[in-house]
């Protein structure tokens, strides 16, 4: 081996042991809270837990899969969470849309309902359950006695409407962030474009449809997934309002996996449901990237 080469070796293992060493605190960081309770998660799945915690764990392979996964149980709760987002994505996207156009607006005060449109971004799950308990509580809560339900149970606590007012709080507390996004996206739009659509004779609607929607898909792209995501993943709403209830009716995945757990103490169970839910949420997420990203334009 000649000396050049000699070198030229020495620079890259030099060049590469640099690297490792820059990415080593990421991948501690990702082995010890990402990789390793996946691993574990998928370890306990395959262990049945016993109703009694004295006693030990029993192996029994993938028949828990099949036991929990084929059970009514978790149907109900794959069925309420579709449902779930399909009633707070959609919905919360559509109004966001809304408001930033009517934001994006040229009047005189805008910026203090662009203030208000977007205050929501700064309430936390936990406030957001708060307000909307009270506003629907049958005794005192105004927005209860708006819908004509006067005295009458809340609606977190009717069956046919617990899941919709659910999301109806979802949808109130990402709409902040559903604004901001879709003002981004409008202030993206060139205004050439519009203008030349204007002088062309196209009308408010033909302008928006044509030209602003077409530019505008990758932010609806991205709030689509992202929303998916996040509907898949709520859980502080459901457990601060309805617990799941009434009779199952807002038992998402992520709850009952919560309740496996931590109410059940069946971790074999827990797991199995939550290796269900990312295997669910990685699927729509690519369905999402297959399909919707063939209808999204980006400027050139």
């Amino acid at each position: 081996m000649t000396t050049e080469r000699v070198h030229r070796f020495s620079r890259r293992t030099r060049e590469a042991a640099l690297g490792y060493l820059l990415v080593l605190p990421s991948l501690l960081i990702f082995g010890t809270f990402v990789f390793y309770p996946f691993f574990r998660n998928f370890q306990l799945s395959l262990y049945r837990t016993p109703p009694f915690p004295n006693l030990p764990k029993r192996y029994v392979g993938f028949q828990q899969f099949h036991d929990i996964l084929g059970s009514a149980e978790f149907r109900n709760s794959l069925k309420v969470t579709l449902l779930f987002a399909v009633m707070s994505v959609p919905t919360g996207i559509i109004l966001g849309l809304i408001l930033a156009v009517v934001a994006h607006q040229r009047l005189r005060g805008i910026t203090i309902y662009r203030t208000i449109f977007s205050s929501t971004v700064a309430t936390s799950v936990a406030v957001a359950s708060v307000i909307f308990f009270t506003l629907l509580n049958p005794a005192i809560g105004l927005l209860n006695y708006w819908l004509g339900r006067g005295h009458a149970p809340s609606p977190l606590d009717d069956p046919k409407w617990a899941l919709v007012a659910v999301a109806g709080v979802t949808v109130w507390q990402n709409l902040g962030i559903a604004f901001i996004l879709m003002s981004a996206g409008l202030q993206a739009v060139p205004d050439e474009l519009l203008e030349s659509a204007r002088v062309d004779g196209a009308g408010v609607w033909s302008r928006f449809r044509n030209v602003t929607l077409p530019l505008l898909s990758p932010t609806l792209f991205f709030a689509t997934v992202v929303g998916g995501i996040l509907a898949f993943q709520a859980f502080g709403q459901i457990d601060l309002l309805t617990k799941g209830g009434p009779n199952g009716h807002t038992n998402v995945l992520v709850y009952a996996i919560y309740t496996s757990v931590f109410r059940d103490n069946d971790t074999g169970k827990g797991a199995v449901l939550a290796i269900a839910l990312f295997v669910i949420t990685l699927v729509l997420t690519l369905v999402q990237l297959r399909f919707l990203e063939r209808r999204v334009q980006y400027e050139r």
